[in-house]
C-alpha cells in the first residue's frame, strides 16, 4: 500500500523536476549570453537582450548544456542520498527539486528521510554518499568547462558580477592557464559555471552542523562532541557575513532554526571502522577543496552599508 501510494505521487517530484530544468535553462541563458559576448562589452559592443539572442542556437545549445550539467550533479548528490537508504532499507523519498528564478535556476534539491537512522554505519554512510557523488560529477564538469572557458581583457568589475573562487579552481585554473597576462580575466563557459555551482554545494551540504550531511558525518565520526563544532561554525557564518559575503547571515539563521543538535544513534560508542574514517578524511579535504568564503564578491556587510551611503 505504501509503495503504491508512493508511486502515485511521484508527479509531484516530476513535475518539479521539469520545471527545474527549465529555469536552470532560461537562467542558463544569461550566462551563455555571457559567455559569448562578455569580451565585447569592453568593445563598446551594442550588448542586449534582444530577440534574436534567444533564436541564436550557439546560446540555445549553450543555455541546455548548463541546465542538463547542473541538474545532473543536483541529482547525483541526491540519488547517493536515496540509493544509500534504499541499500539500508530506509524509508525515503525520490528528490525534490526546488526551481526558482535565483542566479543559478534553483535552489537545490532535498529528498525526505521519512524512518529514523539508528546505526552509525548508515548514518554515515547516508551522509557521505551525496556530496561524495556531487562532487565526482562537478569536478569533471568544472574541469571541461575550464579547458572551454576563455581568456578575455579585464571586465569592469562594476557592471559585471563577480564570483569567489574555490581553491580547486584556482587548481585547475593553474594547470590550465599558464600564461594569463596582467589585467586579464577568464570568462567561464556555462558548463564550468554549472561545476562551480556543483562545488559550491558540496560545500554547503557539508558544514558540520545538525542535519545537513556534514552534520550526519561529524555526528557519526566524534558523536555528542559535534553540537561543539556546530556551534563554532555558527559564530565562523556571522563572522563571515561581515567580512565577505552577507549570505552567510541567512545560514546562520537557517542553522538556528534547523536546531544544532543531531538526533542520536543506538550505537553511539561503537568507533567507525578503519575504512570509513579514511573517507571521512577524504570529506574534510573535498570540503577544504570546494568552500568559497565569498561565493558574490563585494556582497559584505561592509560593501553593502557603503552603497547605500553608510
Amino acid at each position: 500500500m505504501e509503495e503504491i501510494r508512493r508511486k502515485n505521487k511521484a508527479w509531484i517530484n516530476i513535475l518539479l523536476f521539469g520545471l527545474t530544468v527549465v529555469s536552470a535553462f532560461f537562467v542558463g541563458i544569461t550566462w551563455s549570453l555571457s559567455f559569448k559576448y562578455g569580451d565585447a562589452v569592453n568593445q563598446d559592443f551594442p550588448f542586449g537582450l534582444g530577440e534574436r539572442f534567444f533564436k541564436d542556437p550557439e546560446i540555445i545549445s549553450l543555455s541546455v548544456l548548463y541546465s542538463a550539467v547542473l541538474i545532473t550533479i543536483l541529482l547525483g548528490h541526491e540519488l547517493g542520498h536515496y540509493l544509500t537508504c534504499r541499500r539500508y532499507r530506509i524509508d525515503a523519498t525520490l528528490p525534490y527539486f526546488i526551481p526558482a528564478p535565483t542566479l543559478i535556476g534553483t535552489l537545490g534539491a532535498f529528498i525526505k528521510i521519512k524512518s529514523p537512522i539508528t546505526r552509525k554505519q548508515q548514518l554515515f554512510d547516508i551522509g557521505a554518499a551525496g556530496p561524495l557523488a556531487g562532487f565526482v560529477l562537478a569536478l569533471p564538469a568544472l574541469f571541461i568547462g575550464l579547458s572551454l572557458s576563455k581568456v578575455v581583457p579585464a571586465l569592469p568589475k562594476d557592471e559585471s558580477l563577480v564570483f569567489g573562487e574555490p581553491l580547486l579552481l584556482k587548481i585547475i585554473t593553474g594547470l590550465l592557464f599558464k600564461n594569463i597576462p596582467p589585467g586579464a580575466d577568464i570568462l567561464l563557459h556555462p558548463v564550468a559555471f554549472a561545476g562551480w555551482v556543483g562545488i559550491l554545494v558540496t560545500a554547503f551540504n557539508l558544514f558540520p552542523v545538525g542535519q545537513l550531511d556534514g552534520g550526519h558525518i561529524f555526528f557519526a565520526l566524534v558523536g555528542r562532541k559535534a553540537v561543539h563544532l556546530a556551534k563554532i561554525f555558527l559564530g565562523v557564518f556571522v563572522v563571515m557575513g561581515v567580512f565577505f559575503w552577507v549570505g552567510w547571515f541567512v545560514w546562520a539563521l537557517l542553522i538556528l532554526l534547523l536546531g544544532l543538535k543531531h538526533p542520536p544513534v543506538f550505537d553511539e560508542h561503537v568507533p567507525l571502522s578503519p575504512g570509513r574514517k579514511a573517507v571521512g578524511v577524504l570529506i574534510v579535504v573535498i570540503f577544504i577543496l570546494s568552500f568559497i568564503p565569498d561565493p558574490v564578491r563585494g556582497l559584505n556587510l561592509f560593501g553593502l552599508l557603503r552603497q547605500f551611503g553608510l
